[in-house]
């Protein structure tokens, strides 16, 4: 198993936050990492998700959506071809820290016996896709 988590503090609530993460339409106006959402995005349906990390080959896949709460979390869990080769999970969370921030939180768990053979694609590509999404996140979020 491998772990991936990165976070930033918004200074910006959480529903503004979770406002620009569930406007899946305009994905592909801002977001540098996750360039698509498409489908019916509640607990328990497959949605189609196109991922383009940084200086890496982009894939598409349709995972599950196991967590979907309105201005705390979003999480699905994804397979390549079939369960047990290469699984994610990827988790959104926002904490609302009382005071107006958010942190802002985004992480995946890859299981699956392909997983050594991408680790250096996680540890810097994905990475570095996750902290760009949630650098354009603040941006956005604390311009409103």
């Amino acid at each position: 198993m491998k772990e991936l988590k990165t976070e930033i503090l918004i200074n910006s609530t959480p529903q503004k936050v979770w406002a620009i993460l569930i406007d899946f339409r305009n994905y592909h106006e801002w977001n540098p990492f996750i360039k698509s959402i498409t489908g019916n995005v509640v607990v328990g349906s497959k949605i189609i998700v196109r991922l383009e990390p940084p200086e890496a080959n982009g894939m598409t896949f349709k995972p599950k959506v196991l967590v979907f709460e309105k201005n705390k979390e979003l999480r699905w869990l994804g397979n390549l071809l079939f369960p047990g080769l290469f699984d994610g999970e990827h988790k959104f969370e926002l904490i609302d820290n009382g005071n107006g921030t958010t942190t802002f939180k985004q992480s995946e768990k890859f299981k699956g016996i392909l997983v050594p053979l991408f680790k250096k694609m996680l540890d810097i590509n994905t990475t570095n896709g996750f902290n760009l999404m949630n650098q354009k996140i603040k941006e956005l979020a604390e311009q409103k």
